[in-house]
């Protein structure tokens, strides 16, 4: 079995200091380290912890030897690609979907037609957070419920007490305002075919 709590931990932008403080009870940053790189055994008690911690399954922290993984090899700037020393999985929002709201769950709009920056067979992820965490999806592209089961999809540009404001991403329409939306899912992925 690989360890995979390095490459979770750096997809969420954690340290081993904030993944070591978020343990219940919390450890050092050196117990952390030593059990990403295996100096420690991984035991199912500490796979509870981490994944608590990280707010993922716990199994998604370990795969099979012989599972073939999505591979990062290089890193694009503003430059040209700089190639990595040594390449590292890739890790996908749905392995790392709790870390959201409260429920963390991933959704996903598929596009159908050309609409503002989309393009006809992008699928957008998005996490789900409560709307008390709006504040954190200010500027970014949210999908939220609307009544009659229907939803408002676009920039979140406003949240006022149980308002928040959507600017869809076609040109030419006008802000949507939603009263107090149940959830708010912000994009977190664009996966777009070539």
């Amino acid at each position: 079995m690989i360890n995979r709590i390095r490459e979770i931990r750096k997809a969420m932008g954690l340290t081993l200091a904030d993944l070591a403080a978020a343990c219940d009870p919390p450890t050092t940053a050196q117990t952390i380290g030593r059990l990403e790189t295996g100096t420690r055994t991984l035991s199912i008690d500490w796979m509870d912890r981490i994944g608590s911690a990280l707010g993922v399954d716990p199994q998604v922290l370990v795969r099979s030897e012989n599972e073939a993984r999505a591979q990062i090899v290089a890193e694009l700037g503003s430059g040209e690609p700089h190639p990595l020393s040594s390449p590292r999985d890739a890790v996908l929002p749905s392995e790392i979907a709790g870390k959201g709201g409260e429920d963390g769950a991933t959704m996903v709009v598929e596009v159908t037609a050309p609409v503002g920056e989309y393009r006809a067979g992008d699928t957008v992820w998005l996490q789900r957070l409560s709307p008390d965490q709006a504040g954190s999806a200010i500027n970014r592209d949210c999908l939220v419920p609307r009544p009659g089961g229907r939803f408002a999809f676009g920039r979140l540009i406003d949240r006022r007490d149980r308002l928040v404001g959507i600017l869809p991403p076609q040109s030419g329409h006008k802000q949507q305002v939603i009263d107090d939306p149940e959830w708010i899912a912000v994009a977190i992925m664009l996966v777009r075919p070539l």
